[in-house]
C-alpha cells in the first residue's frame, strides 16, 4: 500500500469517526475545533523528541522517518482513532496517544544528562506553544471578547489551541513512566533504589491507566478535578482575570 493509499484511507477514517461521533449527540463543534489543534500539538511533540535527540548524536528518529510533520506518520490506529471514538460514543470522554518517536539514548554523546533533555523537550514545545498562542489571544482577540462575550471561530481555534498545549504539558510532565517528566524523577533517584524501580518500572503504565479509568467511572474524576483547576487558571490568564 503506497503513501498515497495510506492517506486517503487515515482521512476516511477520521472524517467516519467525526460524522459517527456528531450523529450520536457526543460531540460538539467545541470539541472538533479541539482535536483539529491537539493532533498538530501531539506531532510537534513528538517530532521535537526526535530532533533533539539528533542534535545530542542520536539520528534513530530520522532514519525511522519520524522527523516529519505530517500526522500520519505519527497516528497510531488504536490509541488515535478506534480508542477515542469509541470513549466518546459511551460517553466517557476522550483519551488516546500518539505512536512514540523512536530515541536510542545510548547513542546519545552524554546519555544520562542529554536523555533528560530529549524527554523533556515535548513538554517544553506544548509550553512554548500554549504561551505563543496565549500572546496571540491576548493581543488579538481578548478585548473583542471581553467586550460582546463571544469568541469568534478564529478565537476559538487560538483559544483552545492555547488551553490544549497547557494541558498536554501539564499531563506530560506527571513525574511517572512513560510519561516525559518521570526522567526528573529518574535522574533524582539515588542507585541504591534502582535495582527496585526497575523491577517495578514496567508496570507503571498500569497506573496511568488506572487513573484515566477512575475519570471515567466518576465524574468528576480526579484527572478531571485537578486539569480543571489549571484550566480555570490559564483562562484567567488568556482573559486578564
Amino acid at each position: 500500500m503506497d503513501q498515497s493509499t495510506r492517506r486517503t484511507i487515515w482521512i476516511v477514517g477520521v472524517v467516519v469517526v467525526l460524522v459517527a461521533l456528531v450523529a450520536h449527540h457526543n460531540i460538539s463543534s467545541t470539541d472538533i475545533i479541539l482535536f483539529c489543534v491537539i493532533v498538530p500539538s501531539i506531532v510537534l511533540h513528538e517530532v521535537s523528541h526526535g530532533v533533539v535527540a539528533r542534535a545530542f548524536g542520536d539520528d534513530t528518529a530520522k532514519r525511522a522517518g519520524r522527523l516529519t510533520l505530517n500526522p500520519f506518520v505519527h497516528v497510531d490506529p488504536i490509541g488515535t482513532l478506534i480508542v477515542p471514538a469509541l470513549l466518546a460514543l459511551g460517553g466517557f470522554g476522550v483519551f488516546g496517544w500518539a505512536k512514540p518517536v523512536p530515541v536510542n539514548n545510548a547513542r546519545l554523546r552524554s546519555p544520562r544528562n542529554q536523555g533528560v533533555l530529549v524527554a523533556l523537550a515535548g513538554p517544553f514545545t506544548n509550553a512554548l506553544l500554549a504561551g505563543l498562542a496565549a500572546l496571540l489571544f491576548i493581543v488579538s482577540f481578548r478585548n473583542t471578547a471581553l467586550r460582546t462575550g463571544v469568541l469568534s471561530l478564529p478565537a476559538q481555534i487560538v483559544f483552545l489551541f492555547s488551553l490544549g498545549n497547557i494541558g498536554l504539558t501539564a499531563f506530560n510532565l506527571v513525574p511517572i513512566p512513560p510519561l516525559d517528566g518521570s526522567v526528573l524523577f529518574e535522574r533524582l533517584l539515588p542507585r541504591r533504589y534502582w535495582p527496585t524501580y526497575l523491577r517495578i518500572r514496567p508496570y507503571t503504565m498500569m497506573i496511568v491507566m488506572g487513573l484515566v479509568l477512575l475519570n471515567f467511572l466518576f465524574n468528576p474524576g480526579p484527572i478531571t478535578i485537578a486539569f480543571q483547576h489549571l484550566y480555570n487558571w490559564w483562562e484567567g490568564v488568556l482573559f486578564g482575570g
